[in-house]
């Protein structure tokens, strides 16, 4: 039973670093889902307190990653409408083109909204582009996360 806890915390593993990168999986809680299961082993390798936190960090990562296009937006000069615009194009964008509205929902939510506020395409442009790195540390947020996780996952066996 353990073998086979350890290979589905595997899976969890590389389905979190997949999910840091395509939009379509949730990589933190994947990843997070792995050491949970290899709680489960024999070995409880880690206590409940343990788990809380990263449960806690788990959570905080994957909502931080919902915000900070938001907050890329802002940044690089956007408007509230702006970052209205790229929060709603999140959304509009998930529902609409699947995995890759995460990426192109904000960006265009952000332009758009720039726009209909009557910032020149080169404001709006500045703060699509600040939407878009937002994006991209997200991104490497949750894949620093997930390389945690990973080395969590692999010391516990030492």
């Amino acid at each position: 039973m353990d073998i086979l806890l350890i290979v589905t915390g595997i899976v969890f593993l590389i389905a979190g670093l997949a999910g840091s990168i395509l939009p379509v999986l949730p990589g933190p809680p994947f990843s997070f889902l792995a050491l949970v299961v290899l709680h489960f082993t024999e070995r409880h390798p880690f206590t409940s307190d343990f788990l809380v936190f990263w449960g806690i960090v788990t959570i905080f990562i994957t909502v931080l990653d919902y915000w900070v296009p938001v907050y890329g937006t802002q940044k690089f000069g956007g408007t509230k409408r702006g970052a209205a615009g790229s929060a709603i194009g999140l959304v509009i964008g998930i529902m609409s083109m699947g995995p890759l509205g995460v990426i192109i929902g904000p960006f265009l939510g952000a332009y758009i909204g720039e726009i209909t506020y009557g910032s020149g395409s080169r404001t709006a442009l500045r703060s699509a582009i600040g939407s878009f790195l937002g994006f991209l540390a997200g991104t490497l947020m949750k894949l620093i996360f997930g390389g945690v996780m990973i080395v969590l996952f692999i010391r516990s066996f030492f």
